[in-house]
């Protein structure tokens, strides 16, 4: 038993090959639909990771010049930067389908074999959160990616055997956004490793006009700046502003979105000049109140605030480092001067202002 039929005639003898992990690209998935339409199909109209897309353009090219498949390619970068939209984009300027997943839904080895053996030559696959899988997965995936076979085991107990399968040559796109979980046996079979940056302000500016005319509303240019500042450098977070504006633009005004429409829509959803939310604020008042302006550790302030250590250390703490608010040191996290200055807080009395806070 050598070939792909064979597998699938096993898949077809019972075995739960996992397809209903495999999403197809021309359908509907349970995201946000407007999320989907504003996505961009080909690099020339993806904004911003100029780096990125000069690089990814010439590994394109060649690999269509030669008919081959593109070499394994591996995306870096906080949530909301574009990685599952570049990997769609790579799929739609290779001309080759393409499926995706994440490493949670595959929960066995059987299911990534399910995928791999229905993929066609060239196909992109695309595994979100890599950094999730499951070693025993993770140990198949070497194979299909070095030798383009697959491992499978026949029979139980003392009559099992492994046999390997050939499969079509793939491209392999994984995203993270913790490289450092991701092992170094897996990382090192990457011919491609890109690590995605923030936006510029002017950057997410482009991306709100694009944007913009998708959703057929007018934005000043004024406007589109002051939403892209606000926007903690991440296209996601753009769009979602946008549209909060535009629906304020709408009940609200004349339907087109002015600087008057953005500061009234931002105090309305408890977004400030920084672009921090309601939570960015809590952690900060936290750490203040209740720690003395650290240090304390991720632990702790997460049961603090309520929230999931993950969701602080992946959404929220990136862009407080970032802006200059908080430090991690080897004791914990501790709340800057910049972060007391920007909540109105006298470093003596330690009392907010809360007017300062919007």
């Amino acid at each position: 038993m050598s070939s792909i039929e064979d597998l699938n005639a096993l898949n077809g003898a019972g075995c739960d090959t996992g397809f209903a992990h495999i999403v197809r690209a021309d359908m509907r998935s349970g995201d946000d639909e407007q999320e989907n339409s504003l996505r961009p199909q080909l690099l020339n109209e993806f904004l911003g990771q100029e780096t990125i897309k000069k690089n990814l353009s010439v590994f394109i090219e060649a690999a269509r010049n030669r008919e081959e498949p593109l070499d394994h390619l591996f995306l870096i970068g906080p949530p909301g930067l574009g990685k599952t939209t570049l990997a769609q984009i790579t799929a739609h300027e290779l001309g080759a389908d393409f499926k995706v997943t994440s490493a949670p839904a595959l929960d066995k080895p059987k299911d990534l074999a399910g995928i791999l053996s229905t993929i066609t030559p060239r196909t992109v696959f695309f595994i979100d959160e890599i950094h999730r899988l499951k070693p025993a997965i993770e140990e198949m995936l070497y194979i299909a990616m070095e030798d383009f076979e697959l491992d499978w085991v026949i029979g139980q107990g003392a009559a099992a055997r492994t046999v390997r399968i050939p499969i079509p040559p793939f491209t392999l796109v994984g995203a993270t956004t913790k490289a450092g979980m991701v092992s170094t046996p897996l990382i090192s079979r990457f011919g491609i490793i890109q690590r995605f940056n923030y936006y510029t302000h002017e950057e997410l500016a482009e991306i709100i006009n694009r944007s913009a005319g998708i959703l057929n509303v007018d934005v000043d240019d004024d406007a589109a700046l002051l939403m892209a500042s606000c926007s903690r450098g991440t296209p996601r977070v753009a769009n979602r502003v946008l549209r909060r504006m535009r629906d304020f633009a709408q009940v609200e005004g004349n339907g087109r979105i002015t600087d008057r429409i953005v500061c009234d829509g931002l105090k309305r959803l408890e977004i400030d000049g920084l672009g921090l939310e309601k939570y960015d604020r809590e952690i900060l008042l936290s750490i203040i109140q209740n720690f003395g302006g650290g240090p304390v550790g991720a632990e702790t302030l997460a049961i603090s605030i309520g929230e999931s250590i993950d969701t602080l250390e992946d959404y929220y703490e990136p862009y407080l480092i970032q802006c200059g608010l908080i430090q991690r040191t080897p004791r914990g996290r501790v709340v800057t001067d910049k972060a007391y200055t920007h909540l109105g807080i006298s470093g003596s009395t330690r009392n907010v202002d809360e007017r300062l806070l919007f």
